[in-house]
């Protein structure tokens, strides 16, 4: 595996991918950008990850793209492979079969900052601050804006992109960009509480729920509603959801295999 991503395994059933270039405040250059892509690859096809952590080593999550790295290659054709590169590390993070969960301390911005709003859940520590910046610098945040704008009310999502300026945690917290905000030193023990509580439900639940969600997002009302109801009829049919109902019934605790 790229050292440019650590793979931890902190707990059963949870996979960490630690960002590991510190030194760069763990930009997104195209290394980086593969090592997470191929990482992500490789946990969707382990039948032992019920929960992903997207992490990062230092006093930075991500400060983005690599600034360094796309003034070396002014070419049209690089800048378009890098994007496309990066859009589909991000996508990839959604159709993941299982929940991700950033890890977020120190800054945030830019490509850093749409990492965060792509994974399904995000904590942070009370120091995290988020920034869409590239504006200041002369560049809209035009990808770091898709995610932005499905996680927060589209005028809050404006103000970050046109101004450039930077947010806290609680204000993060308030727009919907981030879950949870807790002490630094406890961050790591609150992501991992929070994966235990997924990981003890029903996998082919948590998968397919993940997946039903991002999917009726992108619909019209009546075709969300007929995924859905088709989704809860899958559902149902596994064991686990029958083991659910019937402890329901019989007032206990469902007992469940996975």
């Amino acid at each position: 595996m790229n050292d440019g991503v650590l793979v931890e395994t902190p707990a059963p059933g949870v996979t960490r991918l630690v960002l590991n270039r510190p030194d760069s405040f763990n930009a997104l250059s195209s290394d980086m950008l593969s090592a997470l892509d191929s990482a992500l690859q490789s946990v969707a096809a382990n039948a032992d990850c019920r929960v992903v952590v997207i992490a990062a080593g230092g006093r930075a999550f991500s400060a983005g793209h690599d600034l360094r790295e796309m003034r070396n290659h002014p070419e049209h054709d690089f800048y378009t492979e890098l994007f496309a590169q990066c859009s589909r590390m991000m996508v990839r993070i959604q159709h993941l079969p299982q929940p991700v969960i950033a890890q977020v301390q120190g800054i945030a911005t830019a490509a850093g900052c749409q990492l965060v709003s792509m994974c399904d859940l995000a904590l942070a520590s009370h120091d995290a601050r988020f920034a869409v910046s590239g504006i200041n610098y002369g560049l809209f945040c035009s990808t770091p804006s898709v995610g932005l704008s499905r996680n927060m009310h589209r005028k809050q999502a404006m103000e970050m992109l046109l101004t450039g300026d930077f947010i806290d945690a609680d204000t993060a917290q308030s727009r919907g960009l981030i879950n949870q905000v807790v002490n630094a030193d406890g961050l790591e023990e609150a992501v991992l509480q929070m994966c235990a509580k997924i990981v003890a439900k029903p996998e082919p639940a948590v998968r397919l729920g993940k997946s039903l969600f991002y999917q009726q997002l992108e619909m019209g009302i009546t075709a969300a509603y007929q995924l859905a109801g088709q989704t809860m009829a899958c559902n149902m049919m596994d064991d686990s959801a029958q083991e659910g109902f019937q402890a329901f019934l019989d007032k206990r605790k469902p007992s469940w295999s996975s």
